[in-house]
């Protein structure tokens, strides 16, 4: 089985990163794919761009990288109680191409932050929004508290019972 993981994050040191590659690691006899929203950088979306340059070949080719995708591993950033400006950016240019952005996938979707929410809001806004572009979401995953729950060193969580409900979901696949 082929995993595309990704953060909705640019950051080098994203912690829902952290968690989607954990995450993504879990899964038997698969082959997993971590991408860096680093790699997808492109002007802010308009449609005054758009009309000047086209369609952006970065984002034919992260639909391309999701395409090649038996299943999605997304955690989302929080910032100011939505997507970052990062994964929206990509996500309106993707959507210009193909409204079914994630392409009937099914998906696990996260979301970490070092509150005690576990970026509610963004999982809420995402849980409603996604399937409208072809995300076929099989399970909410959240995790609050990243420092004090997440062994950064070892790429893992730490709290006990945080990660059997992490691997009880991914068993469930």
């Amino acid at each position: 089985m082929k995993i595309i993981a990704f953060a909705g994050s640019p950051s080098k040191n994203s912690i829902n990163k952290k968690l989607a590659t954990y995450a993504a690691s879990l899964f038997d006899n698969s082959d997993v794919e971590v991408l860096d929203l680093n790699d997808y950088q492109m002007p802010i979306f308009t449609v005054d761009i758009e009309k000047e340059i086209g369609q952006h070949s970065l984002a034919q080719a992260f639909l391309d990288k999701i395409a090649t995708a038996d299943f999605l591993v997304v955690s989302l950033a929080e910032n100011n109680g939505n997507y970052s400006a990062a994964f929206k950016n990509v996500f309106d240019w993707c959507s210009r191409i193909n409204g079914k952005v994630f392409q009937g996938k099914p998906m696990l979707l996260m979301a970490a932050s070092d509150g005690k929410r576990g970026g509610a809001n963004v999982l809420e806004i995402g849980k409603n929004a996604f399937p409208r572009y072809g995300a076929d979401i099989k399970a909410i995953y959240s995790f609050p508290v990243f420092y004090e729950n997440f062994d950064v060193e070892k790429v893992q969580i730490s709290n006990p019972e945080l990660d059997n409900e992490l691997k009880e979901i991914i068993e469930g696949f």
